[in-house]
């Protein structure tokens, strides 16, 4: 499934951003939304994909969707 057939609450830039930035920025963001909303989370750093499902796996949130261009990184991830 590709991130742009899910519709996502709000929507995190954390381009130009290396690890551990995007996750901190994630974390940040998912503390101020309600339990089942979807964050968007658009990155440029090539470990992202790697850190998204690790942070999925480790905090119960669920990781939706990845899509990959030559630009960017977009996740979609759902608020346990």
């Amino acid at each position: 499934m590709t991130t742009t057939d899910i519709p996502h609450d709000f929507e995190l830039d954390a381009r130009g951003l290396n690890c551990p930035l995007p996750i901190l920025r994630t974390k940040k963001a998912l503390n101020g939304m309600g339990s089942g909303q979807v964050l968007k989370i658009l990155a440029t750093d090539p470990g992202s994909v790697r850190d998204f499902q690790a942070f999925s796996k480790q905090t119960g949130n669920e990781l939706l969707g990845v899509d990959e261009s030559p630009e960017e990184f977009r996740f979609l991830m759902r608020k346990r």
